[in-house]
């Protein structure tokens, strides 16, 4: 009876306790499930929302030319009004930021001048779909969310944007978060990558900003696209177990908060109704347990007092005086485990030593990750490299310093690494912590134990002075050194592809061809030196009078040329004329005698016939050759039949 009773005061105990640490542990877990699902299944919900609306502008972009989309009594808002089942308001806007029409009609919107808007600057230089940043309507006042696809013209030129208007309270965006339920008081929001609040069930927090997030990491984190759950404070300091989603399309992130009391709330009550239980027989069987468990477990006290003393480094070995078999068998086990185990942390301490030193005095960068990619080791020449280390924000800071234009193409190579086991391979431009711009080269290897893989090792080399000087060769092999315009490979090379694009995508192109005219008195009588100058300043004057996308170059001696790409003929013949002024206005002086020259130009444009860049070349040439017959100092423009 005693041995009963004792056995269900140990065994009710053991089971309160377990239940607390355990159950604890399980609705931490459950509950970072529940947060996990609820926030991939509202982020896709508004990722696909977003899209939706997206590819509708985009599909009524396409289905109508942007002539009649900008076209105020074209109709093309009207006739798509199924566009409002999606959308709280349709509007256009030109290329110079002014609103030429929207649908429903709200008065005060036509003309108004968006160009300082933040999304139209976006939709002006990049030219892709576009989710700007929460904003209040000029004309309602109301806080919205505009939804933007490009409207270009045939040449690919930026002539405005088709925008589908959202209220931020009553859109149909948020619709599902509305819905949502996380017990009394857990809720869900959508936040902006900047900081503002699109979503809250307070409303009076909504187009707030979050402010200093010093003490919450977590949404730091995901405002730099982190995704994941913790647990922590939020913004009003409760404590909450967290869970942060991204919607890459617009750059929202979608958070979902349940407070720590909500949680832990159904394991209190349980706990304390079991430990009253666990009281009342407790209390019952306390004495008789308190002696019995000292008899059985004396011998143990001291195995473990051994066994601590052992760890501490005050003993090498267990001894005990007790007469129980299976305590005896213990401790020998563990005197044999110790044994191995000094043994094996001696090679083991000997190995890493080996391995840290080999690391730190490497010249070479190095770097070790774990499966998922992380970094979890770097030397000093590769902190020294690149100015981080692996303290704090550093280690998060390596991909964001990889130069935007080479990021994503990098992060692709390293994801394709990661699943296929191949080595990581790549040239990329980095920002050091300084500010400083390198040319890095990483490879990256992966490891692996008896066929489990354990992570990634690399190294990382600095070839920023390869790099420029190979940069450095190029520039020179296809540039004239006297005047820093491009000489005759560099020209010809752009002339062919300027070839390729009239032939492929029938892109007009327009070729001068010129030589100075009485420039050999100016290197007889003043010298070489002379000579150089005056080149170098028409150089300069014919540079300033063509379009930052054409090319000029010097051929040789005193022989220029000018390729003027997506260029019609009319506008090629006043750039010509611009150049014959400047060139007559260009002087030079020696001993008190002024220098000038004229020049004759001969001027073609890319013909059906043109087999290669030798034709348009050669009607050029004779063109040239034509105005110095017709007296110099003029341009002829080839009109011989193709």
């Amino acid at each position: 009876m005693t041995g009963l009773a004792m056995t269900w005061v140990v065994v009710v105990t053991i089971l309160l306790a377990w239940g607390w640490y355990t159950g604890k542990d399980l609705v931490r877990e459950v509950n970072f499930s529940h947060l996990r699902y609820e926030t991939h299944l509202i982020a896709d919900e508004v990722t696909e929302e977003i899209e939706t609306r997206l590819a509708m502008l985009e599909r009524v972009a396409s289905r109508h030319s942007s002539g009649a989309i900008l076209d105020p009594g074209g109709g093309v808002l009207q006739g798509n009004s199924v566009l409002l089942e999606l959308f709280d308001g349709l509007v256009v806007f030109d290329g110079d930021g002014r609103v030429v029409t929207d649908w429903p009609v709200t008065p005060g919107r036509e003309g108004l001048d968006i160009s300082d808007r933040e999304y139209f600057r976006f939709m002006r230089e990049v030219g892709r779909p576009y989710v700007s940043e929460p904003i209040y309507g000029r004309i309602t006042g109301l806080p919205l969310v505009l939804l933007l696809v490009p409207l270009q013209g045939d040449d690919g030129r930026f002539l405005g944007a088709l925008g589908g208007v959202v209220e931020v309270h009553s859109g149909g965006i948020f619709r599902r978060l509305s819905r949502v339920r996380l017990g009394d008081d857990g809720y869900a929001a959508v936040f902006s990558a900047s900081g503002q609040v699109l979503y809250h069930p307070d409303r009076r927090r909504v187009m707030g900003t979050l402010g200093d997030l010093s003490h919450n990491p977590a949404l730091d984190l995901a405002l730099d696209g982190w995704e994941g759950e913790r647990f922590g404070p939020t913004v009003n300091g409760e404590m909450t177990f967290q869970a942060y989603r991204q919607v890459w399309p617009a750059d929202w992130i979608v958070g979902v908060f349940l407070p720590e009391g909500q949680v832990l709330a159904p394991l209190w009550g349980l706990l304390k109704r079991l430990s009253w239980v666990g009281v009342g027989i407790a209390l019952l069987l306390l004495p008789l347990l308190g002696w019995m468990v000292w008899l059985l477990l004396r011998p143990l006290y001291q195995l473990q007092s051994q066994i601590a003393q052992v760890g501490k480094g005050l003993r090498g070995r267990v001894v005990l005086g007790t007469e129980m078999k299976e305590l005896t068998q213990v401790a020998e086990a563990f005197n044999a485990v110790e044994v191995e185990r000094n043994r094996a942390l001696n090679d083991l301490r000997g190995r890493q030593a080996f391995l840290d030193s080999v690391l730190a005095s490497s010249p070479v960068g190095m770097f070790v990750t774990d499966t998922q990619g992380r970094i979890t080791y770097m030397n000093d020449a590769l902190a020294q490299l690149t100015g981080r280390t692996m303290k704090g924000q550093d280690r998060y800071g390596w991909v964001q310093a990889i130069h935007a234009e080479d990021r994503d193409a990098a992060i692709e190579l390293w994801r394709f690494s990661m699943a296929s086991g191949e080595d990581f391979l790549r040239q990329y431009r980095y920002w050091r912590a300084d500010g400083e711009l390198l040319w890095l080269e990483v490879h990256a290897s992966q490891v692996a134990i008896d066929a489990e893989v354990i992570g990634f090792v690399g190294t990382v080399k600095d070839i920023t002075a390869r790099r420029q000087q190979e940069a450095m060769r190029q520039w020179e092999a296809e540039h004239d050194p006297l005047t820093g315009l491009l000489n005759r490979r560099g020209f010809e090379r752009r002339l062919e592809e300027a070839m390729a694009d009239w032939r492929k995508m029938a892109k007009p192109s327009v070729l001068m061809l010129f030589d100075l005219d009485r420039f050999k008195p100016i290197n007889d009588e003043g010298g070489h030196p002379l000579g150089d100058e005056m080149l170098r300043r028409i150089a300069q004057e014919v540079c300033g009078c063509v379009r930052s996308s054409d090319h000029v170059a010097r051929q040789g001696g005193d022989e220029f040329s000018v390729l003027l790409p997506s260029c019609t003929l009319a506008q090629a013949q006043r750039i010509g004329e611009a150049i014959l002024t400047v060139i007559n206005d260009t002087t030079v002086v020696h001993e008190g005698r002024e220098y000038h020259v004229t020049t004759s130009l001969g001027i073609t444009e890319f013909r059906e016939g043109d087999a290669d860049i030798h034709a348009p070349i050669e009607r050029a040439d004779a063109a040239s050759y034509a105005a110095k017959r017709q007296g110099r100092n003029r341009l002829v423009v080839d009109e011989s039949e193709a």
